[in-house]
């Protein structure tokens, strides 16, 4: 495609909540603004009426709900078919974890539609599942802290007593708690599991520098970009609100091995824990593009445009580098829009 057919793409994306845990679509757009141009049509997908997204027009010129994962496929279908005919989709970025499967697996009626997608395969998703990750790092050598799955009352005190305090408690797809005590625990892990269902999963607390990798895979073993990121403040969802991108080979070395493990096809993220004595846990690995993304865009290796461009057929160069020392500083405001706008997205389903 040439750069004009590119700048006149329209591309949904998903992930518009951009609360005290933000998802990544806002992110994304940003950077798709940034590399395709202003030109590009921004289609937002969302879930729930108050997704601050929906309302920021500037960068989203039109919003749908969508049905919520657990409603299946056929009611995703039938949903996009509808938008479809509407906006004349050329891509969707899905940006949640919980999302991913149902859109994988609709990957060829959406062909049949004309929208594209660079998603991974349900088994590439199945490997790095948080309940799958420590035998995944067994077998291709990646540090990965000691956990436990959880389904009961029990199945935690048995994890306590093998893991010991202080552990990381995380939910099946999103949020993580540190439980120092047992009470802190079984908390914990009623709130996670009544969220994001069961397993709940109990990990070992490894002591460190928190670091995040974002990359981009090219589903044949090989990266076409990693960016490392320091975190430098961190809210108490464990995300986030402020980092720096910084220079360490074997932070790129780690990346690349997962691609080739994997063959990894789209964005993920590496979650890491650097212990003191400079050994790299991989925590999670997020199927996506993370929240932080647009810093890929401002360091040099803009990501999401990148995968727009692999997304139809376009053979990329992978980057090489990077500028070191790029900050970025999650803040927030209010937006202040017409209730007649949350009116019609909560009536109608679109706005």
């Amino acid at each position: 495609m040439t750069a004009d057919q590119y700048s006149s793409l329209c591309i949904g994306v998903t992930g518009l909540n951009a609360n005290d845990n933000p998802g990544p679509g806002i992110a994304v757009i940003r950077a798709l603004k940034a590399g395709l141009g202003n030109g590009i049509r921004i289609v937002g997908l969302s879930y729930e009426s108050m997704e601050p997204g929906i309302y920021m027009h500037e960068l989203v010129d039109k919003t749908y709900q969508i049905p919520y994962p657990t409603a299946g496929t056929a009611a995703l279908v039938e949903r996009l078919e509808y938008i479809q005919e509407k906006e004349h989709l050329d891509l969707i970025i899905p940006n949640f974890d919980s999302e991913l499967y149902n859109f994988i697996r609709i990957g060829p009626q959406l062909q049949q539609m004309g929208i594209k997608t660079f998603l991974p395969s349900h088994g590439q998703l199945a490997l790095r599942d948080k309940i799958n990750l420590g035998d995944f790092g067994r077998k291709h050598g990646f540090n990965i802290p000691a956990d436990y799955k959880l389904y009961t009352i029990d199945d935690l005190k048995k994890a306590t007593d093998e893991l010991m305090f202080p552990l990381m408690i995380k939910g099946k797809f999103y949020e993580a708690y540190a439980a120092y005590t047992m009470d802190q625990a079984v908390k914990s892990f009623h709130q996670l599991g009544a969220a994001w269902g069961y397993p709940v999963i109990a990990q070992q607390l490894i002591r460190g520098t928190e670091i995040n990798i974002a990359a981009l895979g090219d589903g044949n073993g090989a990266n076409i970009s990693i960016i490392p990121m320091r975190k430098l403040y961190i809210t108490d969802k464990g995300k986030a609100w402020a980092g720096v991108t910084i220079e360490d080979p074997k932070l790129i070395a780690l990346a690349d091995n997962f691609a080739r493990a994997t063959n990894w096809r789209g964005g993920y993220e590496l979650e890491i824990m650097c212990d003191a004595d400079d050994n790299l846990f991989i925590l999670e690995i997020n199927p996506r593009f993370p929240a932080w993304i647009y810093l890929t865009a401002a360091a040099g290796q803009n990501q999401p445009e990148a995968l727009v461009k692999m997304a139809f057929g376009e053979t990329l160069t992978p980057f090489t580098e990077y500028q070191v020392g790029k900050l970025f500083i999650r803040y927030s405001w209010d937006h202040v829009v017409d209730i007649a706008d949350f009116q019609q997205i909560s009536a109608l389903g679109e706005l």
